[in-house]
């Protein structure tokens, strides 16, 4: 593409390359800027910023003449190629997150060092590069002070400091320091940004030369192509697509606990200028079976194990509170929103929120997933400790004693509580896992008993109240004719087979009325496509036998991805555009699942898969 115009323009969702070092996250753009960068955690305060304001922060790097681009990941990495094409030369820069030095296999993103590294290679001829470092600390509120130092450039301002090294003179002006520099083929300039709080001992002054025992960026190569090494046991159709979406979701793993986020963004609109903008930069226990089967099917099993130990010890003891629906990557449970009224938002589109209210909310959907990822895991968690049974028991008795209550569903809804079906559903699936899982969990034949009555009371409920004949369907919810494609959700827990004619139809008008250009809406006023509720179609008709059709639907969502296979929460059918906050993991889990399905429409798991270790 060509030199973007002055003033800035402010790329699309889907032209965002994202890096991690299953810490932190950082999104650049097809012509290497980087415009988000949150650290030393996924949630931290951003020091670029540039995503959600013009003047919220960022570091470009790029030809200073005209220049066309292309970027691609390195082979198993979230290392970013970007290849600039000039009059006179060709260059390469090569963005990452660097891991620990040495960091191998699962040990990758345990003790991340919170260093942005980038390499300017010369291809052919000579080209003249031109940088701008404008951080932007605590979200665009604080402009740091700008000082020259012996090993180049360190910006200081509120909690944060970053030391910017490598061998270019900047210049330091009002907020932002530049440089330019020739690289000529067979040339290498290596630049990196070190984060530190600002009150911690000062950096050590970087070498001129990287030593052996520093992140490098062929070491973080290594890194990430070890860990892709040990995860090779994926045994179904579009494998490449697969391989891609279990980095990503190795990416937005916060390392340290095993939790992961639902994306690396705040605030990116599902409406282009609207207010539905949220912060998804937490764990949410909604996706936690759905995760655990992608991470089963594409991964091995600890990653799926160290997600559920996160969830048991973020939950600790459960009373009589609110069973809460997302915990911070560290298990905090407060997660009180706030909006930044100084951010201009993404397009306009306002507010940008922190934060996600959504917490405090009733979802009785949780309480089956949590016993569907403990039944998925029964064979490779071991015998469980006691207060592990006990979580496990209490929130199956809460399925049996709540399922008559209305909730704020999966689509979190803000306005009112319904008696959504969905939510029925997973108490359904909550009842049914834990009477699998009695022996297993130290239930007692009293609670058996009663989980088996609350079970069968569901499942007659949905069936008798949430089908509408005016719909010939499932509803979203009791007594409503709307339908919702959470519904899709039935045939995945083992509620009905998709082969029963209630949910054929059901299946057969989700796909008529609320599908659209490739894409499944929510429901009928949903403005754009979501990717999830789009692959569950594909599973559901997979299951059904219409495998033909089932693969057609899978091509058309999973190309709505970008260049580098990265998929957002939802998309518009008209211009194709990426929308919502980027990347997705409840995207790239879903096309994990629907892809394995294709291939094993038949089977519900394949057994435990094998990790390989090299020798």
């Amino acid at each position: 593409m060509a030199q973007p115009a002055d003033p800035w323009r402010q790329p699309g969702i889907g032209d965002y390359g994202f890096l991690s070092d299953c810490a932190s996250a950082a999104l650049v753009d097809r012509d290497a800027s980087i415009d988000w960068w949150c650290v030393p955690r996924f949630d931290s305060p951003s020091v670029f910023g540039r995503l959600l304001d013009p003047d919220a922060g960022h570091w470009t790097l790029h030809p200073t003449g005209d220049f066309e681009s292309t970027r691609h990941y390195l082979e198993d990495t979230l290392v970013l190629c970007t290849r600039f094409v000039t009059p006179t030369g060709t260059v390469t820069v090569t963005d990452t997150l660097a891991l620990e030095h040495g960091a191998r296999g699962h040990e990758i993103g345990l003790r991340s060092p919170h260093i942005l590294l980038r390499r300017v290679e010369g291809v052919d001829g000579s080209v003249l590069m031109c940088s701008e470092f404008a951080p932007r600390m605590e979200y665009g509120r604080t402009q740091p002070h700008l000082r020259i130092t012996d090993s180049g450039l360190e910006a200081r301002g509120g909690p944060v400091r970053l030391a910017c090294s490598g061998p270019v003179t900047w210049e330091c002006g009002a907020g932002r320091a530049v440089t330019t520099f020739a690289v000529s083929a067979g040339q290498t300039v290596e630049l990196r940004v070190d984060y530190v709080a600002s009150f911690e001992p000062p950096l050590a002054p970087a070498q001129s030369s990287v030593t052996a025992a520093q992140p490098r960026v062929d070491d973080t190569i290594a890194g990430w192509r070890s860990w892709a090494a040990q995860h090779t046991s994926y045994d179904g159709a579009f494998p490449g697509e697969v391989r891609r979406s279990s980095l990503v979701l190795q990416g937005l793993t916060f390392q340290p606990s095993g939790a992961v986020v639902a994306a690396a963004t705040t605030s990116l609109p599902e409406v282009m200028g609207g207010e539905l903008n949220f912060d998804y930069r937490f764990a949410w226990l909604r996706d936690l079976s759905l995760t655990i089967r992608s991470l089963w099917l594409a991964a091995c099993p600890h990653e799926p194990a160290r997600l559920f130990r996160w969830f048991t010890t973020a939950a600790g003891h459960l009373g009589d509170e609110l069973v809460q629906i997302m915990y911070g990557v560290e298990g905090e449970r407060d997660l009180t929103e706030r909006e930044l009224g100084h951010l201009a938002g993404y397009r306009g589109s306002r507010p940008i929120r922190v934060g996600n209210q959504a917490w405090e909310q009733t979802q009785l959907d949780v309480l089956g997933e949590v016993l569907d990822a403990a039944h998925i895991l029964r064979d490779s968690l071991g015998d469980l400790d006691r207060p592990v049974q006990e979580l496990l028991v209490s929130f199956a008795d809460r399925a049996a004693t709540d399922w008559p209550q209305p909730d704020a569903g999966m689509w979190e809804t803000r306005d009112a509580v319904r008696h959504y079906t969905s939510s029925k559903v997973m108490c359904w699936a909550a009842l049914d896992r834990a009477v699998q899982l009695a022996p297993r969990i130290g239930a007692t034949p009293a609670a058996v008993a009663r989980w088996v009555a609350a079970r069968d009371q569901v499942h007659a409920a949905v069936l008798d109240q949430a089908w509408s004949e005016s719909l010939g369907g499932y509803a979203g919810a009791f007594g409503s004719d709307e339908l919702d494609a959470s519904v899709l959700i039935l045939p995945l827990v083992g509620f009905l087979p998709a082969s029963d004619p209630r949910m054929r139809a059901t299946i057969e008008a989700i796909d008529t009325q609320l599908g659209a250009g490739g894409l499944v809406h929510r429901w009928s006023a949903d403005p754009n496509g979501f990717l999830i509720c789009t692959y569950w179609l594909v599973e559901c008709l997979a299951l059904d036998g219409q495998s033909d059709r089932a693969e057609e639907v899978f091509r058309h969502a999973t190309d709505y991805a970008n260049d580098l296979g990265l998929l957002s929460e939802q998309a518009d059918q008209t211009s194709r555009e990426l929308l919502g906050n980027m990347p997705q993991a409840f995207s790239h889990v879903g096309l994990i699942n629907a892809a394995w399905r294709l291939a094993h429409p038949f089977t519900d798991l394949p057994d435990s898969p094998k990790e390989h270790h090299d020798d």
